[in-house]
């Protein structure tokens, strides 16, 4: 008798337990989206298109590569009848891992979604999340527009423009998000809508900035700028102490007096434990085909090694960055943001014994017996002018005000073993972590000013706290848009990346 009441009650619970669809089984078995398995070849090849091979490493249960936005909303619809862990990928430029990958879910991929439709008129582009910038670049060589991309021709439209993304035309045009005109979303229950100035105004500024929180942008419709013939490059040095406080102080000088918006720079120290490899690598741009002398004099006239600066198309410069992409190398990224520090304080701030860039000399040397290694720091100018040509065109959620210059830190580790992986978190977080507690002393102490720091997305850590250190307005529009758009919290709950 208990054994039947057993039974019976086992029954009844089957008979009303909710019944949880697998994603991958009914894509590909009720929908003629193509979905492809481990060990088929469109799977392997979508594995292996990732900047840093932690992400390569996780495993989805298939990737689903949607041609349209219909086919991702009907994904999102399966995904709202089971509870799995999911991921969206555009380029899979980020390194953190489940941002733009996943282990054991299904991952669905934007690359069909790789559409560039330029209107000749009007300089209006309609692109699809599915381009990485070289390959936009490419697409409108020889058309007389180009849009605000990113640096590194290997990174994707999608995870760059949600970012907030930084361009070398940002002193004319504001983030690559500021040239948005419209955004074609589908919002986490299948609906497909149009996100503009005019039409879901909050989603439309949650999505310049607020990341993957919100919906699948399947089209990125933006203003595209005129544009001929570019001037850039790098310059490489072998470091001494003395190159490291000029070319810091020639960063520094940059920033704030620069005024040619069209110029811009980055300049970058690397080490690495493979032949003892210490240098700098500078990469330099004007918006034209010859700068006006001097523009670059003060980082030029520093005696580099190599200089392939020269007169080039856009597209060829996209294609040659990516060159600091490492296959096959475990990648961790991070990032600080600091005041501009007056001439006065330079040494102090930038260059001394207890400076920011001492301090990561200090912590990346003791990374060095690690097989592989490459580290480096990036310092780009964040001149006032980026902030006024950001809220020129509009409403994001970085929100920075044009009150001060200052500059973003990106601080890179590469490495080869996935063993390293916990050790080299640590190292991380020691280096930017000891940047933030600089600047925040010299703040306290006057040396600074006390002016608004935001994370900047797109370089930023995994353990950074990205919302935290965004304005309360803007926290809280993100997260009142989200939870309308998204009340059952599909993206908040089950993607990864930072979450309102």
């Amino acid at each position: 008798m208990l054994a039947l009441r057993a039974a019976s009650l086992f029954s009844l619970f089957w008979a009303f337990a909710p019944v949880y669809a697998d994603t991958c089984s009914e894509v590909r078995d009720n929908t003629d989206i193509e979905v492809s398995s481990p060990l088929q070849l469109a799977y392997t090849a979508e594995q292996t298109e990732y900047w840093s091979a932690s992400c390569s490493a996780l495993k989805p249960s298939c990737i689903i590569f949607p041609r349209s936005a219909a086919e991702v909303a009907a994904v999102m619809r399966v995904l709202n009848t089971n509870n799995e862990k999911f991921a969206i990928k555009s380029g899979g430029h980020s390194p953190n891992n489940y941002y733009a990958s996943v282990d054991g879910g299904p991952l669905i991929s934007t690359q069909n979604l790789d559409h560039v439709l330029l209107d000749p008129t009007t300089g209006v582009v309609d692109v699809g999340p599915g381009n990485r910038l070289d390959g936009v670049a490419a697409k409108l060589q020889g058309t007389g527009w180009t849009f605000v991309g990113g640096r590194i021709g290997n990174t994707g439209v999608g995870g760059l423009i949600l970012g907030g993304g930084l361009s070398y035309m940002s002193a004319q045009y504001g983030w690559s998000a500021s040239s948005a005109i419209s955004y074609e979303v589908v919002l986490a229950n299948g609906t497909i809508v149009t996100a503009s100035a005019t039409s879901h105004a909050d989603l439309f500024t949650a999505l310049k900035g607020g990341g993957n929180n919100f919906g699948v942008v399947t089209n990125y419709k933006l203003q595209a700028h005129p544009q001929g013939a570019v001037y850039g490059g790098n310059l490489v040095f072998v470091r001494t102490p003395a190159l490291d406080a000029a070319l810091l102080r020639a960063v520094r000088d940059f920033t704030e007096h620069n005024t040619d918006d069209k110029a811009a720079v980055i300049v970058t120290a690397e080490r690495t434990n493979v032949d003892l490899i210490d240098s700098w690598i500078l990469f330099l741009f004007y918006d034209g085909p010859t700068p006006p002398p001097g523009t670059f004099s003060n980082f030029t006239s520093l005696g580099p090694l190599t200089n392939d600066l020269r007169t080039r198309t856009y597209a060829d410069l996209m294609a040659l960055s990516n060159w600091v992409v490492l296959r096959g190398f475990q990648v961790q990224i991070g990032t600080e943001t600091i005041p501009l520090p007056s001439a006065a304080r330079a040494e102090e701030v930038l260059l001394g014994a207890g400076g920011i860039h001492a301090h990561w000399r200090n912590v990346s040397g003791t990374a060095l017996a690690v097989p592989g290694i490459v580290a480096s720091i990036a310092y780009q100018p964040f001149p006032k002018r980026i902030a006024q040509a950001a809220r020129a065109r509009g409403r994001d959620l970085i929100d920075v005000e044009a009150d001060a210059d200052r500059v973003i830190i990106e601080m890179n580790y590469a490495f080869l073993l996935p063993t390293d992986y916990d050790k080299m978190d640590g190292k991380m977080r020691e280096t930017y972590g000891g940047i933030r507690e600089r600047v925040v002393r010299w703040q306290a102490e006057g040396k600074l000013p006390n002016v608004y720091l935001p994370v900047f997305m797109n370089y930023a850590f995994y353990r950074q706290d990205y919302w935290g250190r965004l304005k309360a307005e803007s926290r809280a529009l993100a997260r009142e848009v989200a939870q309308r758009v998204d009340p059952g919290g599909l993206f908040r709950g089950r993607t990864g990346g930072w979450k309102p």
